[in-house]
């Protein structure tokens, strides 16, 4: 623990601060033990002080001593902050309690728990492995998303902070204290923070109306981590916290990406100079770590006015910086080491002026660079990022290795088995090797830190094995289930679960669709959904449940109707989490298709008969089930896509082998016209839905699942379409093997067929991709 004895300009009525805390303190210790003091050397503003007695550990802020800067240091704004964020469930440390009475100890305070765990304040993480790198860099960037995620008027901060143009507002508190700190203390100016303040007021970019709760100084120093998991259990440090830009928390956070490698190791930045953090093995790029937060955040991507982000946030620092100085100066300052910080606030103030030179030849070569050249690029390397290339050369080493070796060993236990719902024990031990590869759940960027456009070309890898997904846990319906708990679900809903769900230890279902309506039109649903005191009551039946008949299926997700018809139609259904073992759930039968029950994965018709599930099963609120479908549905058909193009590909290759191999009519199948036009035809068709298909991910992963729509709609009808051509080929190149148990093909062909209705039919798709285009072709014939 960073302490020291309490500094001499700090010190105060130790005594008091007992007493205080005795009388006013249900938990604080009654006994006659002396209170134990000391302060930590962190911290530039707010002076920080570690409490002990008996076993009681507590933490006490309070405001710096003599004249301080207007509007800074407002330690009951702290307090306030930390209290709303603690009741929504937000990491940070106890509120316990806040004191006004300067009488006390000079100046306000307040008291919170002591957070045992971890803290890093080399932003590089010496002495770590690459996964606990990019494990402790991922845990960041989703509690930064979790934050921005809060609705701050649900937790009563509506005056926490004025809405506004935030950005300017930052740049004119900023610009004031650096001002301000340089003549209350009588500094020289700074040529470099001069012009990087000239630069930031004539490039303030126009509020677009994100407005959240802000930290103000988040980064990786102000975190406490799970003393042995990659997990944040406190963030601190709320001085600077206000309702804002999120954006402004993801610039400051992601500075250490932009250091220079003449940069001095300094108390701000104590890693060693030179140092780049997108060359450290594990330590996600910028653009990994941008591409996650804003796929988390549900925000578009590239970053609109990253430039102005980036160079504010060095010139907030500066300012920090110039504050931190000047109260070294005038003899009140936290830190030991304030006297440093004027070569500091000239360095960053420097580092700052070059980032926007930087930045601003960058953005020049990017207007005239060629989009062909990016796709060029992505065609011939496959993922875009060095970590989604190693990722899917892994995936398809384990396909060839593990995955396809195993395909005759799983048909033959389930044969074997005395029930066809039954999971081959062979399917454990590649899911072990697979998780032991670090292979697992790569399809949830949450999880894997990629993006849909580099998990596409692994999702395509796994399609080419009708067992290929389920060794990466990366399987239908669990993949959308995952995802959907992921992005909607509380604390506890994750914790029960979506925990075992991404360990692997339970399997789910999706039910959606029913027997008695046409399911095609999804607000048709009847199955109903209603409250009754602290539970929901569930009526109705479901069919084409898939994945019911695994015997490690223990949840269902299940959409019904929850409002009246006064409601928006879009507005009437929910979704909500049933156990599979609720009293009143019934599996009625499997079904079969094209007369195979699909075991042991499975298609039930369900039946929920009064089911009663607490109230806290319901996923984001009533009303909201269209809203959790569209954010589910997006990256689900990305993935089902990608790997109906692998089953294809699979299904070219079993077609060559068998026309290089047979002969008729005096030579290979091979020679002939019509079968070389069908292997053209099918290499053209599948390259074609592959292009589709990457596009829409990175359509999905730039801008966001809703700007994604047309895109999304194409490759849904594009995909299984072209699927079910090339299989059917390869099914009449192969004569009558195609359709029996020696090959693969006949239940490749009823997947295909049966995804073009899945994911809804063609019809919807084609209807929306139309409404799309007409409203787009109005557009541009008014401009």
């Amino acid at each position: 623990m960073d302490t020291s004895a309490v500094r001499k300009q700090h010190q105060f009525n130790e005594l008091n601060l007992h007493n205080f805390l005795m009388q006013n303190v249900r938990e604080f210790p009654k006994t006659t033990s002396e209170l134990q003091v000391r302060q930590y050397r962190s911290g530039q503003s707010n002076p920080t002080f570690y409490l002990k007695k008996d076993e009681c550990e507590l933490v006490v802020r309070k405001k710096p001593p003599g004249q301080l800067l207007k509007g800074a240091h407002q330690v009951n704004r702290e307090y306030q902050v930390q209290v709303a964020l603690h009741k929504a469930g937000f990491p940070v440390p106890r509120p316990v309690i806040y004191c006004d009475d300067a009488s006390v100890i000079g100046t306000e305070f307040y008291v919170m728990d002591h957070v045992r765990g971890r803290i890093f304040r080399d932003v590089t993480l010496p002495g770590m492995s690459p996964s606990e790198r990019r494990n402790i860099y991922d845990a960041m960037n989703a509690t930064l998303a979790k934050l921005y995620s809060l609705d701050y008027r649900a937790l009563g901060l509506e005056k926490y902070g004025a809405i506004r143009n935030y950005p300017k507002d930052r740049y004119n508190t900023w610009t004031k204290q650096y001002e301000g700190a340089a003549k209350l203390a009588k500094l020289p100016p700074i040529p470099a923070a001069n012009q990087l303040i000239k630069w930031l007021r004539a490039n303030i970019p126009v509020e677009e109306g994100r407005t959240s709760v802000v930290h103000g100084d988040y980064r990786l120093e102000n975190m406490i981590f799970h003393p042995t998991e990659p997990r944040v259990i406190a963030v601190l440090d709320w001085e600077l916290s206000t309702l804002g830009d999120p954006l402004c928390d993801l610039a400051y956070v992601c500075m250490p990406y932009n250091w220079p490698s003449d940069m001095a190791a300094s108390p701000v930045n104590p890693s060693a100079a030179g140092r780049q953090l997108s060359e450290l093995d594990g330590i996600p790029t910028q653009t990994e770590f941008l591409q996650a937060y804003c796929y988390r955040s549900r925000i578009k991507y590239p970053v609109p006015n990253w430039e102005f982000y980036l160079a504010l946030s060095f010139f907030k620092i500066c300012s920090i910086c110039q504050g931190v100085y000047a109260r070294g100066i005038m003899g009140n300052a936290s830190s030991e080491m304030a006297q440093m910080f004027g070569e500091i606030t000239k360095q960053y103030a420097e580092v700052g002026w070059r980032q926007t030179q930087k930045v601003s030849a960058s953005v020049a070569m990017a207007a005239t660079a060629s989009p062909a050249q990016s796709i060029t690029a992505v065609l011939d390397s496959g993922p875009s990022t060095a970590r989604g290339r190693e990722l899917y050369q892994k995936v398809k080493d384990f396909m060839r290795d593990e995955v396809f070796p195993a395909e005759a060993i799983y048909q033959k236990q389930l044969q074997d088995a005395p029930t066809i719902w039954y999971a081959p024990p062979i399917m454990e031990e590649l899911k072990a090797k697979a998780k032991a590869a670090g292979l697992w759940n790569i399809f949830l960027p949450g999880e894997s830190g990629l993006g849909q456009l580099d998990y596409a070309f692994m999702a395509e890898e796994m399609g080419r094995s009708p067992i290929g997904s389920e060794p990466f846990n990366c399987s239908a319906p669990d993949t959308g289930n995952m995802e959907t708990i992921h992005l909607f679900g509380n604390e506890e809903q994750k914790e029960k679960w979506l925990k075992p769900l991404l360990n692997g230890e339970i399997r789910s279902c999706f039910c959606m669709t029913e027997p008695q309506v046409a399911s095609s039109d999804a607000t048709n649903m009847e199955l109903s959904i209603e409250r009754d005191g602290n539970q929901y009551v569930i009526n109705g039946r479901k069919w084409w449940s898939s994945g019911a008949g695994d015997p490690r299926c223990k949840i269902a997700v299940v959409m019904g109707r929850t409002g009246g018809d006064s409601a928006p139609r879009h507005k009437r259904h929910s979704m909500i989490l049933v156990p599979l073992d609720t009293p009143g759930v019934k599996k009625v039968r499997p079904l079969e298709v094209f007369g195979n029950v699909d075991a042991p994965h499975g298609h039930y018709e369900m039946a929920f008969e009064n089911v009663r599930v607490p109230v806290g099963n319901m996923l984001l609120g009533e009303g909201r089930g269209f809203e959790i479908a569209q954010g589910r549905l997006g990256p689900g058909r990305i993935h089902h896509c990608m790997r109906a193009i692998g089953m294809a590909e699979r299904a070219l290759s079993l077609m060559c082998d068998r026309a290089i191999k047979r002969e008729a009519f005096g030579r290979k199948l091979a020679m002939m016209g019509v079968v070389q036009h069908q292997i053209a035809e099918s290499r053209i068709e599948i390259d074609q839905a592959r292009l589709l298909t990457l596009k829409a991910a990175h359509l999905i992963d730039m801008y966001g699942t809703k700007s994604a729509r047309k895109q999304v709609a194409m490759i849904k009808v594009v995909a299984p379409r072209m699927m079910c051509r090339v299989i059917d080929r390869a099914i009449q190149v192969h004569g009558g093997a195609g359709v029996c148990q020696d090959f693969p093909l006949s239940r490749m062909y009823a997947g295909a067929r049966t995804l073009r209705i899945a994911d809804g039919p063609d019809e919807v798709h084609l209807t929306s991709v139309a409404l799309q285009e007409l409203k787009h072709q109005m557009t541009m014939a008014k401009l």
